[in-house]
């Protein structure tokens, strides 16, 4: 029998952590109530072209000396947005995942705001969310976690709303990666259309924060869809992690854009736009407690995976493998706030080996990137390729070290 070691690089961790309120954005929950608000009045301009009186709506157009630039954009993208509704088949026993009856939201929001489903009667699975056209073929791309995986029987119906055509179309889910939290549909051009509107994907990697975003979405369901928001790029690289109650897992989440444009449940999987209305984001994650911090899945990285999700059906990747176990700096010296991993192990004749790395090497940057904990670490292991060179910084014994190594690929006796 051989040797089973257990090395732990899994992104998606299989304990159940406590983490501050980041939640999906997807899923309807209850309309709050809000306060209603005279309109500013400008008598100079017709009621039809008003500004909305935010503060940065009027300082996108002050930048860019058009006031009508935001309203232009939405107008123009939202013909591409889609709102996107899930139900599975009705399962044998009371699973019910109603967008009012969700655990996930329960654990955020409490049952005071969920009707319970009818007691020992069985109920299907829904959700909702939202997707955007990426091209006239009629290819739509989501987050994951709104439509699930491929072969789970799901029915999905997307709704189009055009000048020429206001109504739903089946859809199918051609490809999804759980990992990644990116999925792919496909459906048939509607007759009346004479082509599908489309957004244009834009490059997240050149994207800056301060720059103006734009996030359209359906929030709180259908009854409030192509809802358009303003905000700034507020940082990139963010990394968050989201309870998965249907899995028992946390999953982490990296490289994410952050906005302060406003992301409601619903809005999963919209567009967050630039001001040129290219598509840089993909919404889809807020954090419940405070306001102002939305997350968005940088469109670069689904432009990476696009041609396997639609192709194969998912995301090809051999699972990248350093053989090495570690700890954290902050527990192995017992240091509050020490930022790195020390590496404990190091297996042998393993691409951590061949590197010559040694235990006890404490390692504080991968390609210079800094290493804030083994989350951190994980999360850029799973980045990585086999076969792909990287740099880590190590300190030993006193003296600082970049040491080349190449990854290899995770062997089948190892989990």
């Amino acid at each position: 029998m051989r040797k089973r070691h257990r090395i732990l690089l899994p992104v998606v961790l299989t304990v159940v952590l406590t983490v501050g309120g980041i939640l999906w954005g997807s899923d309807a929950l209850p309309i709050p109530r809000w306060n209603s608000a005279n309109p500013s009045e400008q008598a100079e301009v017709p009621a039809d072209r008003q500004l909305v009186g935010n503060s940065k709506v009027y300082a996108a157009a002050a930048l860019t000396g058009n006031p009508y630039l935001i309203a232009d954009v939405a107008e123009d993208s939202s013909p591409a947005v889609v709102f996107i509704s899930v139900e599975w088949p009705q399962p044998e026993i009371d699973t019910s995942r109603s967008p009012f009856d969700d655990p996930f939201f329960r654990f955020w929001f409490g049952d005071r705001f969920f009707p319970f489903p009818t007691p020992g009667r069985p109920q299907p699975r829904q959700s909702a969310g939202t997707g955007f056209i990426i091209d006239t073929e009629g290819h739509i791309l989501t987050n994951q976690h709104v439509v699930g995986d491929v072969g789970e029987g799901q029915t999905i119906t997307v709704r189009i709303t055009t000048a020429e055509f206001d109504g739903e179309v089946e859809a199918e889910l051609i490809g999804a990666d759980y990992m990644l939290d990116l999925a792919v549909l496909k459906i048939e051009k509607p007759q009346e259309l004479k082509e599908l509107p489309t957004l244009p994907l834009g490059d997240s990697d050149r994207s800056r924060p301060g720059e103006f975003v734009i996030a359209i979405g359906n929030p709180y369901g259908e009854q409030f869809d192509h809802t358009v928001t303003i905000g700034v790029l507020s940082a990139k690289g963010r990394q968050i992690s989201i309870p998965d109650y249907d899995k028992s897992t946390v999953k982490l989440y990296q490289n994410l854009m952050q906005t302060d444009a406003a992301i409601n449940p619903g809005n999963s999987g919209g567009p967050l736009l630039n001001i040129k209305g290219e598509v840089i984001g993909i919404n889809t994650a807020v954090n419940a407690q405070a306001q102002g911090i939305g997350f968005a899945i940088p469109i670069n990285t689904a432009k990476e995976v696009l041609t396997d999700l639609i192709e194969k059906g998912k995301v090809e990747r051999g699972s990248p493998w350093l053989g090495v176990q570690y700890e954290s700096a902050e527990r192995y010296f017992r240091v509050s706030g020490a930022q790195g991993i020390v590496i404990v192990n190091v297996l042998e004749g393993q691409p951590a080996e061949k590197a010559g790395l040694k235990e006890g090497d404490y390692v504080i940057a991968i390609d210079r990137k800094p290493i804030r904990g083994t989350q951190d670490f994980m999360a850029k292991v799973q980045q990585l390729q086999p076969g792909q060179q990287i740099t880590l910084t190590v300190r030993r014994g006193g003296t600082q070290l970049q040491i080349p190594l190449i990854v290899g690929e995770r062997p089948e006796d190892i989990d």
